[in-house]
């Protein structure tokens, strides 16, 4: 039997993804984040531009305007209606408590045609009304993570009308009066963490498969109707307390070192978000080779996953690759200038992008000229005759017309960049398309192609 603090250091690494994705649930309802205003639960919250350093959340994109809403179900059904989107991409993204993507609407999905849908509480079997598409929910709180792709602010008014076609209401009129949060016990602040889990993992219970955990943690009182933390006994604060910032560690050392593979430097997180195994609806995969059947890395995986990247899609709707390096192992930073050069297009179905992020906060960064991401739709970049395209990332401001034109601007300290590809192509999801690796200045000369690990 572990000790306590084991106990807890693995305790925080199942529970962090709950914690933390209600937290900015929370935050959303109460606050608003960056460009999208607060909104209530069952109501749409509309970014009215692209993401910038304003908007602090973890890994956020700079390619699609968010549309974002927070459904509490526990008063009953919500309806949603969407427009037609034309050719323009988007994705409306559903995600549990326990930050599991459980249904997705819209271009991969459903197509970009007009079309209503009721997301239904667990456990709700009536019948729903001709003419839509049900959705089931696995906790009665379900964050819906919208992405309508803009090309930039001069597209901003178009984005803007399709996101006032969007609806959401209550499928009953006589729908009972929502829960929100569960009340949580007044603790130290060294244990609202802990005290949180407790609550919320009680009120939005995780999937019957997973009760083994919820007993093995039982010890912690994660599973006590009352909270033990106001008056915790000082070994189990002490292991709280140890486990907490044991896990923590853990989980930053992890998301330098993960188990995802390595291509020409890039990390590509092809399957971290395929930790979900229990509650795949509408525009999921329901197939093996989109699970992490061994249990343990599903555990971990899903911790990652919420620290490197909060409300990510599964594969097939947009890989994330990332690096944190250059290709001989370098950390990123802005002191140095790096290129990388791509000999043809990537093979996506929608588009691509590189974004740029500080660490360790994982934000956007302010620049001179207001470039965050760099891709296939960015205005005024250059490619060369051959129809390659390099891209260009430093600190300073390059010199040459064409590195100018395709310069990504980094802070003066470490960075880290994503790479992202909306519907991937067959080449991406197989593994063999090689990603461009990242040149120091001093190895430019160099392709790195074909050194895939």
């Amino acid at each position: 039997m572990p000790s306590l603090g084991d106990l807890a250091s693995e305790a925080y690494i199942y529970v962090y993804p709950l914690v933390e994705n209600l937290r900015q649930v929370r935050r959303y309802v109460d606050e608003g984040v960056g460009s999208n205003p607060a909104a209530p639960f069952n109501a749409f919250s509309h970014a009215g531009k692209l993401a910038g350093p304003e908007d602090t959340f973890v890994t956020i994109n700079n390619d699609t305007v968010y549309s974002m809403a927070q459904l509490d179900l526990s008063g009953g059904p919500v309806r949603l209606e969407v427009p037609d989107t034309g050719e323009r991409y988007y994705v409306l993204q559903f995600v549990d408590a326990w930050t599991n993507n459980i249904a997705y609407v819209g271009t991969r999905a459903t197509g970009n045609r007009a079309g209503r849908f009721v997301i239904v509480p667990p456990d709700w079997r009536s019948d729903l009304p001709d003419g839509h598409t049900p959705i089931q929910a696995s906790t009665a709180i379900v964050s819906i993570v919208g992405r309508i792709a803009c090309t930039g602010p001069e597209d901003i008014p178009a984005v803007t009308a399709l996101q006032g076609a969007f609806v959401l209401d209550a499928l009953e009129t006589e729908a009972s009066e929502s829960s929100g949060f569960p009340a949580a016990a007044v603790v130290s602040d060294e244990l609202l963490f802990w005290e949180q889990a407790r609550a919320w993992s009680l009120a939005f219970p995780a999937p019957v498969q997973d009760a083994p955990y919820a007993e093995r943690y039982a010890p912690l009182g994660l599973t006590d109707a009352e909270s033990p933390y106001p008056d915790a006994a000082a070994d189990l604060r002490d292991a709280l307390t140890t486990g907490a910032s044991q896990g923590e560690a853990k989980i930053e050392e992890l998301s330098h070192h993960g188990s995802s593979p390595v291509i020409n430097g890039w990390t590509v997180g092809m399957h971290a978000f395929d930790y979900n195994l229990y509650a795949l609806d509408l525009g999921t995969r329901n197939e093996d080779g989109w699970k992490i059947l061994d249990p343990a890395h599903r555990i971990v995986e899903r911790a990652l996953a919420c620290r490197l990247g909060l409300w990510g899609n599964h594969g097939y709707e947009a890989v994330y690759a990332q690096a944190f390096t250059d290709i001989d192992g370098n950390p990123l930073e802005g002191a140095n200038t790096y290129s990388m050069t791509f000999p043809e297009p990537p093979p996506v179905g929608a588009f691509w992008s590189i974004t740029l992020y500080d660490i360790p906060r994982y934000y956007l960064v302010d620049n001179p000229i207001d470039r965050y991401s760099i891709g296939d739709r960015t205005a005024g970049i250059r490619y060369a005759d051959d129809g390659s395209l390099t891209i260009t990332i430093g600190h300073d401001e390059p010199s040459e017309a064409v590195a100018r034109a395709n310069w990504l601007p980094a802070p003066a300290d470490r960075f880290r960049l994503v790479f992202r590809l909306y519907v991937p192509g067959d080449p991406i999801l197989d593994g063999s398309y090689q990603f461009p690796p990242i040149l120091a200045a001093n190895v430019q000369g160099r392709t790195g192609l074909g050194d895939a690990g």
